[in-house]
């Protein structure tokens, strides 16, 4: 097999499916539930600050996750520094963008909703179908 054909699952089939889907449906959820109690502007501040980290996720998971097998060490190894810079710079343009382009802001809510969704990435190994096994 050669490196450059990547054999891909799709992307519902990955590992990584569950934690998007969770991370998204979390997001979902606590703007509604901002934009129920706090008002209108903090629920889509939330929607914002959890789409900034939702989204970057969703190009590291497509980015990462192209390659498989043994034969393709490098080029899996590439792809995640790949995906990885691409998800910092994504952050970092999504929040710049959010700053300059979205009046009226609701900043704490924008920075709760972010963290929220980010956590659920410390909590991923609960949400994998495949457990990782010791050799």
């Amino acid at each position: 097999m050669d490196v450059r054909t990547p054999n891909r699952l799709p992307f519902h089939r990955l590992a990584v499916f569950p934690v998007l889907l969770v991370q998204l449906l979390l997001v979902l959820v606590a703007a509604l539930v901002l934009w129920h109690w706090q008002g209108a502007v903090a629920g889509y501040s939330g929607l914002c600050g959890g789409l900034i980290a939702w989204l970057p996720n969703v190009y590291f998971a497509f980015k990462a996750f192209r390659f498989s097998g043994a034969r393709a060490a490098q080029a899996i190894v590439r792809s995640f520094y790949a995906g990885e810079a691409g998800k910092l710079v994504l952050t970092a343009v999504l929040f710049a963008l959010t700053f300059a382009g979205v009046k009226p802001l609701d900043a704490l809510a924008v920075f709760g909703v972010f963290v929220l969704a980010q956590l659920v990435n410390w909590f991923s190994p609960l949400l994998m179908k495949k457990r990782l096994s010791r050799p």
